[in-house]
């Protein structure tokens, strides 16, 4: 989109993505607020034997194993799903514009909540609903993102925005618990028929209020975020350019107020010409011509160290030499490598294990969280407390952690920032292994903080080490990857519930050790690679130095 719509409009896009990313992004994370209510509702109560199951177990809370691990189910594959689709839905975005990309989600939301409303025994009607609306969040969410750069200056805040917004969705399944059991039970069938308004709010705002074409693409965007530098080589913020650079700007300006008459039709006067080109005669000419050959500091192009193809301006190479140092040598690492090279890189494989037993356990944790709880404390009454708590932390956590991820990322190199990720990580897998209920509070806090900055944690790493333009297939493809592996968390509940008899920590004890494993070798590793870098710069820097004359 080359020039940009007014303020209001823009400010109305920003305030509808949000709204409906409140809504419609990720619900499905608040599983564990409404699982309650499905057992309530009985839903999968078929599942077990009646001789053996009353009325006063389900509303206690009590469930044969069979409903427990179907009622997981719908958790794991809608994670499965959401992750899965991260990936074809940025080439969609790509391919089609946010536009038609937001109208698939809307669609796919509105046909989720329509299936769950309905209550048939020929399918699984609960199956089927859950992983539609999991199917239509990235679809819905991802087509926002481009709004960060309706305000250039200020894209970094849109995106927090918009991700606050996507982390508070999960209150949207607290909220209704908090109804259905606080003030009125509404089944689900009527829950999901008001629903289905968010998706005919999505469309409608497509239609008549979004753009129907990208403001930028999802590479271009974190770029933007991680050097403040826009498509054409200049920083977003105009008061850093250079002096002759700004007067181009304030020229070109120049040139488009001069170039229209009242009609909108092009001017082109003698006076506009001569503005456009700075010059009058012939001998002036030769001279702006000399200058512009002359001034080569700030629009030369040049190869840059960091990359083995890509041409930088000025301004990018001091912007990547900054985010070279504050990342401790790790910026630029694998930039202009092909996609093959980048995907069997030890820097792919690392981080893609790693990520894929972070989202396993965090997963496996909000799904089984209270019957963990029951287990270790061996009182329902603890288990549900502890289940409150979690689930009115997990969305204010996402919030709360926003700016503190920033200041991390910008400030810390990136193997500090993967140690932080490991160790949280570890301590909080530890904590969830005794019945110590100060511990239990502490891990859950960490985890709700956690869980924001490892996902904004695993994007700064694709965009440092691989680069703008294969960012968004890296990422995806990460994601992608875990989104498949997170079908083992319904492995690892069935050995929880048979094998080990709702004991969870044998399980969690083995994720743990896992972290450990994982995080330890992709620290291992870019430890390994920073210290070659700074190696092979100290050799390069002896190779360039000059011989300087000592004097008598």
């Amino acid at each position: 989109m080359s020039t940009l719509p007014s303020l209001p409009k823009r400010l109305l896009q920003v305030s509808c993505a949000m709204a409906w990313c409140l809504v419609a992004a990720g619900p499905v994370f608040g599983f564990a607020a409404l699982k309650p209510i499905l057992i309530q509702q009985g839903i999968y109560k078929d599942k077990c034997d009646v001789t053996t199951i009353t009325g006063d177990d389900v509303k206690g809370g009590v469930l044969c194993t069979n409903q427990d691990l179907a009622l997981n189910g719908l958790f794991t594959v809608a994670c499965m799903v959401t992750n899965i689709c991260a990936l074809p839905v940025g080439s969609v975005l790509d391919k089609f514009g946010p536009r038609v990309t937001g109208i698939i989600g809307a669609f796919i939301i509105f046909l989720g909540s329509l299936i769950l409303r309905w209550n048939t025994t020929a399918v699984d009607t609960y199956m089927f609903g859950y992983t539609m609306l999991a199917l239509g969040g990235p679809f819905v969410f991802i087509s926002c993102f481009q709004l960060a750069n309706s305000f250039p200056k200020n894209s970094g805040l849109i995106l927090a925005l918009l991700t606050g917004a996507f982390d508070s969705s999960l209150a949207l399944f607290l909220g209704y618990r908090v109804i259905y059991f606080g003030w009125k039970p509404i089944g689900l069938a009527q829950f999901f028929t008001y629903y289905t308004v968010v998706p005919v709010f999505i469309f409608l705002c497509q239609v008549f209020i979004m753009p129907a074409e990208s403001y930028k693409t999802v590479g271009t965007l974190a770029k933007i975020a991680e050097t403040a530098i826009d498509e054409t080589g200049k920083p977003l913020d105009r008061d850093l350019l250079l002096p002759e650079d700004r007067n181009d700007e304030e020229r070109a300006a120049l040139i488009r107020a001069n170039s229209f008459n009242s009609t909108g039709a092009s001017a082109n006067t003698p006076l506009t010409l001569a503005i456009s080109s700075g010059i009058q005669t012939p001998a002036e000419t030769t001279q702006l011509l000399q200058q512009y050959a002359q001034r080569r500091d700030s629009v030369i192009l040049r190869a840059s160290f960091t990359s083995k193809s890509s041409l930088k301006s000025v301004y990018e190479e001091v912007a990547e030499d900054r985010l070279i140092n504050k990342s401790g040598g790790v910026f630029g690492i694998m930039h202009g490598y092909t996609l093959y090279e980048q995907l069997k890189s030890p820097w792919f494989t690392l981080m893609t294990l790693f990520t894929t037993i972070q989202m396993l356990r965090i997963n496996y944790f909000v799904a089984t969280i209270k019957s963990q709880e029951e287990y270790l404390y061996g009182s329902i009454e603890i288990a549900t407390t502890i289940n409150h708590f979690f689930d009115l932390a997990l969305p204010l956590g996402g919030i709360c952690s926003i700016p503190f991820i920033g200041l991390v990322l910008d400030n810390l190199t990136t193997l500090t920032v993967l140690t932080i990720l490991t160790v949280i990580s570890v301590a909080i897998g530890i904590l969830g292994l005794f019945p110590w209920i100060q511990g239990t509070y502490l891990g859950i806090i960490l985890l709700v903080l956690y869980r924001p900055f490892y996902y904004t944690a695993v994007s700064d790493f694709c965009a440092k080490v691989f680069g703008f333009e294969t960012f968004g297939t890296i990422y995806g493809t990460i994601i992608c990857f875990s989104g498949v592996c997170n079908i083992l968390q319904q492995l690892l509940d069935g050995l929880t519930h048979e094998t080990f008899n709702m004991n969870p920590t044998p399980v969690n004890f083995v994720l743990t050790l896992l972290t450990v494993v994982f995080g330890g070798s992709l620290l291992y590793y870019v430890r390994a690679q920073e210290q070659t870098l700074k190696r092979r710069n100290l050799e390069f820097e002896a190779q360039d130095a000059q011989a300087i004359a000592v004097p008598n």
